[in-house]
């Protein structure tokens, strides 16, 4: 199927292969560099480093303890306003001061506690809208299935960190527009 991606503006990105390589995350690319995959195996869906689902990079963590009351079921990975992929299993976890937003579909990328009120107090109407309190900017993991309508199910074993492709820090990214 065809597919657009907006690409970081990286220098040396001249074909589709080191495009591939620029969306990939640092930590995406370390892990390829310690796992010693090899260069006809880096773009395949499944390496010894990851497994991808569209956008997503699952990088696995099979000795990470996880606090189990913190464990959510069949939540939502989502970057833009596009279907989400749906995790069986999600971990949060932050080693910084944690920040809670308002995500919902009509503001994905969340609101802050001051922006929510604010929202609330010009537009008293908005206190229906849909949505939920998340963390900002804590590392996710994930395990067991990960669903999405346009992809095929991919299962995992163990806990996975979770990356996103490097697309929305193109400038280009501004010219792409996602019709879910």
């Amino acid at each position: 199927d065809w597919f657009v991606a907006a690409v970081p503006d990286v220098w040396g990105v001249s074909n589709v292969l080191t495009a591939m390589e620029a969306l990939k995350p640092k930590e995406v690319q370390d892990e390829q560099a310690v796992k010693g995959v090899k260069q006809k195996r880096r773009n395949r869906r499944r390496n010894e480093a990851f497994l991808r689902q569209g956008e997503w990079f699952f990088l696995p963590r099979p000795n990470l303890e996880v606090d189990r009351s913190r464990v959510l079921q069949n939540e939502p990975l989502t970057r833009n306003q596009g279907k989400p992929h749906v995790a069986e299993f999600l971990y949060r976890k932050s080693d910084s001061v944690e920040e809670y937003v308002y995500a919902s579909p009509e503001y994905p990328q969340g609101l802050t506690e001051d922006a929510h009120s604010r929202l609330l107090w010009e537009k008293p109407h908005k206190r229906f809208l849909p949505g939920r309190w998340i963390r900002r900017d804590s590392e996710v993991y994930v395990r067991g299935a990960v669903r999405h309508k346009d992809h095929k199910t991919i299962y995992l074993g163990c806990w996975h960190l979770v990356r996103a492709n490097r697309e929305n820090e193109a400038s280009a990214n501004q010219y792409v527009e996602f019709l879910d």
